[in-house]
């Protein structure tokens, strides 16, 4: 962008921001880039994915304080269906669970039908159901699920390939289809 600032006194030197007193020029391809522009749209794909996103009650939509989880990988997978929001992993009375961050921040008025998943039944069914020998593998799910989304009865597994899988929970336990 050629012109952003004009000088408004020659005498004085002093500049000023261009705000449309005179035409401004955007140059393309001036010169060579660091990045192509497949890899720049790629990261910020993966940006505005690893920001974090909470619903307010009237509709808006703001990015929560919290970062990128880059220590639990479901923390990056599982979203929120009711709000949008995604789980954060928790201890609770020594047990280890994943709760949605909205409820978490502004309490279960703000979010009231998502459900606490516990991390042992989550990480069996996902071995289950997306790993090849049934047994958890953390790199694989990493490599073949794209999110998870979190309903109040069931969740929603999309994988990378473009499929999808649908388990319900009944009892604890879920139901493929």
């Amino acid at each position: 962008m050629l012109q952003k600032t004009f000088t408004e006194d020659f005498m004085t030197g002093k500049k000023r921001r261009n705000d449309g007193q005179h035409n401004k020029y955007y140059v393309k391809n001036s010169h060579p880039a660091i990045i192509s522009a497949e890899v720049f749209n790629m990261v910020q794909e993966e940006m505005a994915k690893r920001s974090r996103v909470i619903s307010n009650e009237d509709g808006t939509v703001e990015i929560s304080g919290s970062k990128y989880n880059g220590k639990y990988l479901l923390g990056n997978l599982l979203i929120c269906d009711d709000c949008g929001a995604y789980y954060r992993r928790r201890t609770e009375r020594g047990k280890v669970v994943w709760r949605c961050a909205s409820r978490i921040e502004k309490g279960k008025d703000a979010c009231p039908h998502s459900p606490t998943l516990d991390e042992g039944w989550l990480q069996d069914t996902l071995g289950a159901v997306v790993c090849r020998d049934g047994a958890y593998d953390e790199g694989y799910i990493r490599n073949e699920v794209d999110k998870i989304q979190v309903f109040d009865a069931f969740i929603l597994i999309f994988l990378r390939d473009g499929s999808r899988g649908k388990m319900l929970f009944q009892n604890g336990r879920p139901m493929i289809y």
